[in-house]
C-alpha cells in the first residue's frame, strides 16, 4: 500500500434564486452603482429570502447536487463537514441537519468556525483525516447565509454580502503528485476589535437592548481590515511558494477568498500574478465568506484540468488567513455539464 493522499473528485454549489443588484440596494441605502463598483467589484449578490430557510437548505443542495454529479454511495461517506458562520442554531450543528436530510447513515458530521477561511481549513482538516487512512470519502461544505447578518441601513457593508453554498468531495488517492501538496495557515487571535458580531454569543447574549440596537450585524472597520488582509493573504502566498519551490509562473490558478475585487487585485500585485491567473465571481454573489472558494471551483469546473496547479488563499475574522496549494486530479469539462 502506497502513500496515501486526499484529492477533490467533484465539485457542486448552490446559490438562491433572488438577485439583489445594486440599482435596487439603492433604494433601500443610501449607495449606488458606481460607489460599490468602484470599490468592491460587486454588481449584484444572491439573497435567500424565503421564510424558514438557512444555512444547511443551502448546504443540502450543493450536496445533493454533488453526490449526483460524482455518482457517491450514501452509504460510502465517511463525515461531512459544514464550514459555516450562520449557523441555523446555536445547536445542534448545521452539518448533523444536513446530514439527516441526505441520509447518511455511516457518517459523523460537524461544524467547522472560521469565518471566510472556514472552507479552506475544512478542506484541510478533511484531507488530513484522509491521509490517516481511516476515512475514504468525506464532503466538505462551505455555507453561509451572510444576509442573516448584514445592516441593510448600514451603506458601508451591505454591499458586501450575499448567500450562497459550496461543496466538494473529498477522496483517498494512491496516485503520486495529486491532490492537497501543502498548506500555511495562521491565526493572529487580536482581530476581534475590528471585524465581528456583537450580540448574540454568550457574552453579550441575545435580549431587547441587544436587538434595539442592532447589534446582530457584521461590524466592520473596513480600512484597517483591507490593509491587514492584503499583507496577510500576500505573504500566506509568497511563504507556500517559497517552501514548495515554486515561482508564481509555476502557478495555474489563483482562488482567492472573495471578499472585495480591490483586496484580490492588490493581493495579485503583491505577489506578481497576473489577474489572468486569478479566479474572480465577486461581481455576481458578493462576499459568501465560506461558500466563496467552493463557489468559484464550482463556475470555473470547466476550465480546470487535471495537474492545473492551484492556490488557495483567505483572511477573515478572528484574523484568520492563509494559503493551501494542490493539483487538481481531474478535467473538469465533462463534469461541469452536470446541474
Amino acid at each position: 500500500m502506497g502513500n496515501i493522499n486526499a484529492i477533490i473528485t467533484g465539485v457542486a454549489g448552490y446559490v438562491p434564486d433572488y438577485v439583489l443588484n445594486n440599482e435596487e440596494l439603492s433604494r433601500m441605502v443610501d449607495t449606488n452603482d458606481e460607489w460599490i463598483v468602484t470599490r468592491t467589484g460587486i454588481k449584484e449578490r444572491r439573497l435567500l429570502t424565503e421564510e424558514g430557510l438557512g444555512t444547511s437548505y443551502m448546504a443540502r443542495k450543493a450536496a445533493k447536487l454533488l453526490m449526483k454529479k460524482t455518482g457517491a454511495d450514501p452509504d460510502s461517506i465517511d463525515a461531512l463537514l459544514v464550514a459555516t458562520t450562520t449557523p441555523d442554531y446555536i445547536h445542534p450543528s448545521t452539518a448533523s441537519i444536513v446530514l439527516g436530510k441526505l441520509g447518511l447513515k455511516n457518517a459523523f458530521a460537524f461544524d467547522f468556525a472560521a469565518a471566510c477561511c472556514g472552507f479552506m481549513y475544512a478542506l484541510d482538516v478533511a484531507c488530513n483525516m484522509i491521509q490517516s487512512g481511516r476515512h475514504k470519502r468525506i464532503i466538505v461544505i462551505g455555507a453561509d447565509k451572510m444576509s442573516a447578518i448584514t445592516d441593510y441601513q448600514d451603506r458601508a457593508t451591505c454591499p458586501l454580502f450575499g448567500d450562497g453554498a459550496g461543496a466538494v468531495m473529498v477522496e483517498a488517492t494512491e496516485e503520486e503528485n495529486i491532490g492537497l501538496i501543502d498548506s500555511f495557515h495562521r491565526t493572529d487571535g487580536k482581530g476581534l476589535p475590528f471585524l465581528h458580531v456583537k450580540a448574540g454569543g454568550s457574552v453579550c447574549p441575545s435580549s431587547h437592548y441587544s436587538v434595539d440596537h442592532r447589534m446582530h450585524y457584521t461590524y466592520q472597520e473596513g480600512r484597517f481590515v483591507f490593509r491587514y488582509a492584503v499583507t496577510a493573504m500576500g505573504d500566506d502566498c509568497e511563504e507556500l511558494l517559497k517552501r514548495n519551490n515554486l515561482t508564481i509562473d509555476d502557478i495555474d490558478h489563483i482562488i482567492p477568498h472573495q471578499a472585495n475585487l480591490r483586496i484580490i487585485e492588490a493581493v495579485a500585485k503583491r505577489i506578481g500574478a497576473p489577474m489572468e491567473k486569478v479566479l474572480v465571481n465577486i461581481q455576481h454573489y458578493g462576499n459568501t465568506s465560506a461558500a466563496c472558494m467552493p463557489l468559484v471551483l464550482w463556475d470555473f469546473e470547466k476550465d480546470l484540468k487535471k495537474g492545473d496547479k492551484i492556490i488557495f488563499t483567505g483572511f477573515g475574522a478572528g484574523f484568520v488567513n492563509g494559503a493551501s496549494y494542490l493539483k487538481w486530479a481531474y478535467d473538469g469539462a465533462s463534469a461541469a455539464t452536470v446541474k
